[in-house]
This record gives C-alpha cells, structure tokens and sequence, in this order.
C-alpha cells in the first residue's frame, strides 16, 4: 500500500488538492458508519468519476483496513471505474443475442475508427468503449448504448454515423 501512495500519477486525483479534499470528506462523513467502505468508494467515485489504485490505497490506510478490503469491493461491483472514463461513453451489448448477430464486428470498427480498445478512453478524453451484457433489447441486436441511448440494428457501415454524432 505504501508503494502505492509514493508513486502517484501526476493525473491522479490524489495530487489535486480540491479532489484530494472530497477524498478526505468523504473518509471523514462516514468513517465510524457501518459499510465505510462502500459508502466512500460510492461518494468518491459519484464526485471524481473513479477510483484509481492509488486513491483505493489512500481510503484503505486512512479507514484502516487492507487494501484487499477496498479493492475487492472495487473490483467486485461494474460500476465502478478505476479510470477516467470520457465524456462519452459507447457501450456495445455482448450478450448472446448481440454477439450472434454481429456485435464483435461494431466492437472491431469502433477500435480501428478511435484507435482505442475497450476499457479505454480516447486521449482526447471524449470517447470511452466498454461492453456489457444483456441490456433487454435483444429483438434490436445488435445493440450499442450510447451515453444512454440504445440503438439497435446497428452494422459496422452505419456505425461512423453513430460516432459522427457522440463527437458534434
């Protein structure tokens, strides 16, 4: 954990005071509440947008518990990030249904289009592409869910409309 905290990213929240600050106040809300964990993790990451490894070793040491504790419930539920994630976000369903009818080739145009793989956010910070599964639209497979637009139907020809649109 110690490791951790030395070597800080120069991006990391940690090392702007104003974030670093809702950080602390966030520790200092709900230390002695029962579930501290979770209700920092959740009020961190519903204020700076993620998690980083080293903000999870900074609760971890300022809660006092073990790193494997934080990381654990950061790792165990999807809605948290451990990265900036962009303005945003393109979603493609791999679900059964979405898979069978094409949703690798949209994953496979978007990669080449953002020169990005999913999981990540595009240097510029505008686009990040993650999967999911099932989002209950499988009569509209493929589907891609745009910030939280779903569009159906779609096929790797169409999808730099699609992307025209996220980026004006």
């Amino acid at each position: 954990m110690t490791r951790l905290l030395k070597e800080i990213p120069q991006n990391d929240p940690l090392n702007t005071e104003k974030l670093k600050s809702l950080i602390d106040q966030a520790i200092y809300e709900n230390k002695e509440r029962p579930g501290a964990v979770m209700l920092v993790l959740n009020e961190v990451q519903s204020k700076i947008g993620h998690v980083s490894p080293c903000m999870q070793a900074y609760i971890a040491n300022n809660l006092k518990v073990p790193l494997g504790q934080v990381h654990g419930v950061v790792t165990f539920y999807s809605f948290f990030k451990t990265k900036p994630r962009g303005k945003h976000t393109i979603k493609f369903c791999l679900g059964t249904a979405c898979y069978v009818a094409g949703a690798p080739q949209l994953v496979e145009k978007a990669k080449q289009m953002l020169n990005t793989e999913l999981g990540d956010t595009t240097p510029d910070g505008q686009i990040t592409l993650e999967e999911c599964r099932c989002v209950g639209a499988c009569s509209q497979a493929p589907v891609v869910v745009v910030n939280e637009d779903v569009q159906g139907r779609l096929r790797p020809n169409k999808f730099p409309q699609v992307l025209k649109k996220v980026q004006s």
